[in-house]
């Protein structure tokens, strides 16, 4: 009883990540319309091209558990794609846009990378083995994806900060959040 209790939420969280990332097809090509830097709008148009391949294994799996993908509205992604929305609405600009849109994807990869993580521990435990192995790859283009974003962020956020500054930021300010961050990741 308790293992088809677990399968039940399997196929129910599922759902949700497959919302997720359908709505994630419709947000993805704004954000990468909304872009400044070249590098960020063509990674938001690799990760639509990934983001439907996302889809298609969730669908491969569905149909080895005899399931449809339908009949969930996942509304942690709504409620994401909202925000994102809004920042894009305002009035930023250049290397700002670029840094807010930054912000905005990586919640989005953050909740996708917890997704995917919690629903390949369930397939595991449902001896899913095809699944594990569909749910593990796109878990790691998750992070993957993130670490991109982190890594445009590192330029992109210190141009940003330039930008909004009105007096602007000297050659030895400007490369001490990218010491600091080296040295964070050497300890």
């Amino acid at each position: 009883m308790e293992h088809q209790a677990l399968k039940e939420l399997y196929i129910d969280e599922l759902k949700d990540i497959y919302n997720a990332e359908t709505q994630l097809v419709k947000a993805l090509p704004k954000m990468a319309k909304a872009a400044n830097s070249e590098e960020l709008r063509t990674g938001f148009e690799e990760h639509l091209e990934q983001t439907r391949g996302h889809l298609q294994r969730l669908e491969q799996i569905f149909k080895e558990l005899g399931e449809k993908p339908s009949g969930k509205k996942c509304k942690g992604m709504e409620g994401l794609v909202a925000e994102g929305q809004e920042m894009m609405n305002e009035d930023f600009e250049d290397d700002v846009m670029d840094a807010a849109l930054i912000s905005a994807a990586q919640r989005v990869e953050h909740y996708e990378i917890a997704a995917y993580g919690t629903v390949r521990t369930y397939a595991e435990l449902l001896g899913e083995d095809t699944a594990v192995q569909l749910l593990e790859q796109t878990l790691e283009e998750e992070k993957e994806t993130d670490q991109k974003l982190t890594d445009m962020a590192s330029e992109i956020n210190v141009r940003a900060m330039g930008e909004s500054s009105e007096e602007g930021i000297s050659e030895d300010e400007e490369e001490a959040p990218v010491r600091k961050k080296a040295r964070s990741a050497k300890a």
